[in-house]
């Protein structure tokens, strides 16, 4: 039987952006920083732009999933005082420390978007290692396939990365869990996942299209995703 864990996640984090541009990136272009939402059934319960924002999903048995965001401007910029409570089930312990640890990355990375990025279009691929991306190694053996092994915050790179070319990088988040990188034109967000018993993954926002069309950046989109698939594939066989 199914049993229901209510929990809460909070974060307060200091943005480099005004409220509306905040709020602009939470409801409208979260593909340019986490993943797209648009096709989730939230409903939105509290809407006052541009401070303060709740959204809400509801299923069956109690089940809800809730994210709240409250927007203070200030004299070092804007404080953002986020909030995502909800219920897990089984296996909640690890549900819960994975997706706290997620919540500081994506709080990480909408900073790196706001800061770098505001206002681009993107194209936006979610790519899933194979089978053995989920070896208790796997992040790891990824690090060491691009020479980040022990890499540090702050860092700079010259990288060949798939999809992208050789490009500069600058590593903005390293962390026994995950890895950030940003180039001139994109962010790369590596998910340790197989940490948290899933499979290595990443997101690649790629910001270098800005005058296209969507149907350009969808088949950019394709293309990451498959030079990204095939070297997952090779490093994991």
């Amino acid at each position: 039987m199914t049993e229901n864990h209510p929990f809460e996640i909070v974060q307060d984090v200091v943005l480099q952006a005004a409220p509306d541009r905040i709020w602009k990136a939470v409801t409208e272009d979260t593909a340019a920083w986490m993943f797209p939402t648009d096709q989730w059934p939230a409903v939105t319960t509290v809407n006052e732009f541009p401070t303060h924002l709740v959204t809400r999903m509801e299923g069956a048995d109690g089940w809800f999933n809730q994210l709240e965001h409250v927007l203070t401007p200030g004299p070092d910029g804007t404080h953002l005082h986020y909030v995502h409570s909800g219920v897990m089930t089984d296996n909640w312990e690890q549900q819960y420390g994975g997706a706290a640890k997620h919540t500081l990355f994506y709080l990480h990375t909408l900073g790196e978007y706001l800061k770098h990025f505001d206002g681009r279009p993107v194209a936006f691929a979610d790519v899933r290692g194979p089978e053995g991306a989920a070896a208790p190694d796997a992040f790891e053996r990824f690090l060491a396939a691009f020479g980040l092994t022990g890499v540090i915050a702050g860092e700079k790179r010259d990288l060949s990365l798939p999809g992208l070319g050789l490009v500069e990088a600058t590593v903005d988040y390293s962390t026994p869990y995950f890895l950030g990188l940003r180039s001139e034109a994109a962010l790369v967000r590596v998910f340790g996942r197989n940490l948290f018993g899933d499979r290595v993954g990443l997101t690649l926002h790629d910001f270098s299209l800005a005058l296209a069309d969507d149907a350009a950046r969808a088949a950019r989109s394709a293309e990451l995703a498959a030079a990204w698939g095939e070297h997952l594939a090779a490093l994991y066989a």
